[in-house]
């Protein structure tokens, strides 16, 4: 199968990491180098890259530090406090459950770097079940809603249905304010030869009930464990009106949180430039002021199934 780029936008390369800009696309295919978890940190807060990229960078980042300290026996508590700094990037994707597992390997016997290497191979595998499942959810003929990015996800379902010869097409919302869904899911879903309609956020509605839309399908940033997710703003807004018109509404998850439930989600306020703020202009009257929480909760009564990693 061909992957999306942004199915696996990092990779290890030598002492360094390599972090495909998903800020750039769809304009251009760029690259970052991330050289000590200082970059790692930046690179995830200026949202460089996103979703699994950020997983993976997390991941990467403590094959980076191994390298890089490799004649040194006791490295715990360095690693702990690269921990501590990822941790405090992203309230709402929650690494730690990551850095956790990471930590636990560490302790256990001494085989961090081999631990991690496998457990990124079962990861790029579990992606691509949940794409397969995906994948059987998708009828000939479906007019799928989508909103953000799944990093990768989307387009490779996509493919897995397209071999089975089902003729698919995507309604893709800007979603805004980033514009992942004009800028990055309408531009791996044209690339992989796919019929793509870009709408803004606020058609949702009226496409609907205009009966173009046969499913929706978003992905999670995080997934409680009564199944409430949370996601880009927008989705719980999407997740109303799929119920009101009775269009079934699939997440694909990551693996449950200790969250129980989507209340005890942190929703991460990022800062109101990036609202007010476009391409480096001002798109506001001065002295207004802007309000972005970067996710919502949809809660699982509204979820018509979870598309899960398996982990």
């Amino acid at each position: 199968m061909k992957y999306s780029p942004l199915f696996w936008p990092i990779r290890l390369q030598g002492n360094k990491i390599i972090v495909l800009d998903e800020t750039l696309l769809p304009h251009k295919l760029n690259f970052i180098t991330v050289r000590d978890y200082k970059d790692s940190c930046r690179v995830i807060k200026q949202m460089k890259t996103r979703a699994i990229g950020q997983v993976l960078l997390v991941f990467y980042t403590f094959l980076l530090i191994l390298k890089q300290n490799n004649a040194k026996k006791n490295t715990l508590p360095l690693l702990k406090k690269i921990a501590n700094a990822l941790n405090s990037t992203r309230p709402t994707l929650s690494f730690k459950y990551i850095t956790d597992m990471v930590l636990s390997w560490a302790q256990a016997d001494g085989k961090l770097e081999k631990k991690i290497l496998s457990f990124l191979e079962m990861l790029k595998n579990m992606r691509i079940r949940q794409a397969k499942d995906l994948s059987k959810l998708i009828k000939n003929n479906d007019a799928i809603l989508t909103h953000c990015n799944i990093s990768g996800l989307l387009s490779l379902a996509a493919d897995f249905s397209r071999k089975e010869k089902k003729k698919i097409r995507f309604y893709v919302t800007e979603t805004r304010p980033y514009l992942q869904g004009s800028r990055l899911t309408a531009w791996e879903l044209k690339n992989s030869g796919f019929d793509v309609t870009v709408i803004a956020d606020n058609m949702v509605a009226q496409v609907m009930k205009e009966g173009k839309i046969s499913k929706v399908v978003v992905g999670a940033d995080h997934l409680a464990r009564n199944g409430d997710i949370a996601n880009k703003i927008g989705t719980y807004q999407i997740a109303l009106l799929a119920k009101h018109f009775k269009i079934p509404f699939y997440a694909v998850c990551p693996p449950a949180s200790n969250a129980k439930a989507g209340s005890d989600i942190k929703i991460e306020i990022r800062p109101e430039d990036e609202l007010l703020v476009f391409n480096g202009k001002k798109i506001a009257p001065e002295g207004v002021n802007g309000y972005y929480p970067a996710f919502d909760i949809t809660p699982d009564k509204l979820i018509t199934r979870h598309i899960y990693m398996g982990i």
